[in-house]
């Protein structure tokens, strides 16, 4: 099985497929080699065709149990499902049949079960004996390994050890590792770099646009989505990508487009139905939204990260519909997962406030107060809940205690405190809290109080701007 997606775009492949799809359309029975059958498999596994893809890798179990691919890609079943047990019984049958694929198998194991430094002992010791006219192969594939665990430090490491870094496939991966690492500018050079020597590269552009949607560059970031678009109808990550940016600079018709488009071709991308229903929320479509929080939390995996946010998210948008038993159901179902169960317990009194439940709201509040130790953020937190409530006055206060007991080394909630002074015909206390908090904190203040605002306009050109414009 490749682990190279781009493999599908050859003409090699392409053949392959052609002759087997032919064969299966026929009713005629094709014997092919067991591992083309795997990279069959694979590529219907890829375009989210599961039933063809069963189809594919049963045969090459049949033709050839023995075959490597077929087994690799069993094995990688397992490790989706977190079998690591099945997964390891094919390591060991691999480890006769091909004893580098079993290293890799083995390594991904470790990996998949978050175990990296070991996974790293034993490649590294493998290493030791691979010949020097390996090395470089070998390298590879550790760092194709890593990568696809998105483990982008340890792929960096592994990157550095290969020689023959002037070839295109090793500035394309070295591009995607800075990129994962967070280097940014270097990446998009380097993409930039490929692109002119392949300007037709669906990928590269697809790339490109991510690298610059990270950096805010959202008018080159959705020319490049365009451009992949262009050359590949079907290049469904620049759907999504185009489909993000699109959100961020709040179209979120052109997003809900791009997302649905996304989603034929994806239909199990938990992320993308979350995505979807951030749009419809935005749009006032809250059925809608609600229906594909639903759907994500269906095809969710119970260890995503992206679960709980999910469950907030319904939890939100069923309060807002009125029906706040489903909406605190929803915040029960985050007790058991891997989340800041502070912030979902705020998040039930800011519910329960917002029902006129103010009692039950106050001693949710105490309770994770009391449990987080009087942490700072939860209480910022809680008494922005208050503020959103329209208890105006006590935010007001809690607001000044808050602030007090911090010192002047605190540097969050001023932005919020000047929007309440407004709201309180406090003008001249929202004036100093707005200088205070595009001083301190220009980012809260770009997300807090930017509707208020040119979009072009900086944060530190806030205060000088309302002493002209005062705050509506």
């Amino acid at each position: 099985m490749t682990d190279n997606h781009e493999y599908f775009s050859s003409e090699d492949f392409k053949e392959i497929l052609r002759q087997y799809e032919e064969s299966v359309k026929s009713g005629e029975r094709i014997y092919m080699d067991a591992d083309d059958l795997a990279d069959i498999a694979d590529y219907y596994h890829y375009n989210n065709r599961p039933a063809e893809a069963e189809q594919a890798i049963s045969l090459a179990m049949e033709i050839n149990p023995d075959a490597v691919g077929p087994i690799l890609y069993k094995a990688r079943e397992a490790l989706n499902a977190k079998d690591y047990e099945t997964a390891e019984q094919y390591a060991e049958k691999v480890q006769s049949l091909d004893p580098l694929e079993a290293v890799y198998l083995q390594a991904e194991i470790l990996v998949s079960k978050e175990d990296t430094d070991s996974a790293d002992k034993l490649l590294t010791q493998y290493f030791q004996d691979v010949p020097d006219e390996d090395r470089n192969d070998f390298c590879k594939g550790v760092v194709s390994l890593y990568l696809d665990y998105e483990q982008f430090h340890n792929a960096f490491e592994w990157l550095a050890l290969i020689t023959d870094f002037k070839s295109v496939e090793f500035k394309e991966t070295l591009a995607r590792t800075l990129f994962g690492i967070g280097k940014f500018s270097e990446s998009e050079k380097i993409f930039n770099e490929l692109l002119d020597n392949d300007p037709y590269s669906a990928t590269y552009w697809n790339a490109l646009a991510g690298v610059q949607y990270i950096n805010e560059d959202y008018g080159a970031a959705l020319t490049s989505c365009d451009f992949a678009i262009a050359i590949d109808p079907n290049e469904v990550d620049a759907l999504h990508t185009k489909g993000n940016i699109l959100f961020s600079l709040k179209n979120y018709e052109e997003a809900i487009e791009c997302l649905q488009k996304y989603i034929e071709k994806r239909p199990d991308d938990a992320t993308a139905y979350l995505q979807l229903a951030a749009c419809q929320n935005n749009k006032g479509q809250l059925n809608e939204a609600l229906q594909n929080l639903q759907k994500a939390a269906s095809i969710c995996a119970t260890d995503s990260f992206f679960l709980p946010e999910i469950y907030q998210d319904m939890a939100l948008v069923y309060n807002t519909l009125g029906q706040m038993d489903q909406a605190l159901w929803c915040l029960d179902m985050t007790d058991k997962l891997d989340c800041n169960h502070f912030q979902f317990a705020v998040i039930k009194g800011h519910i329960l406030l917002a029902n006129k439940l103010d009692e039950k709201a106050r001693q949710v509040f105490d309770d994770v107060l009391k449990a987080s130790d009087d942490d700072p953020n939860i209480q910022l937190r809680i008494i922005i809940s208050y503020q959103d409530n329209n208890k105006l006055e006590y935010a007001y206060k809690a607001y000044k205690e808050l602030f007090k007991a911090m010192g002047n080394d605190y540097k969050e909630g001023y932005s919020y405190m000047a929007l309440c002074c407004r709201d309180l015909n406090k003008n001249d206390e929202a004036l100093y809290y707005l200088k205070k908090a595009c001083d301190c904190n220009p980012e809260e203040a770009k997300d807090v109080l930017g509707n208020l605002f040119p979009e072009d306009l900086s944060p530190k050109d806030y205060y000088d701007y309302t002493l002209d414009h005062p705050l509506d």
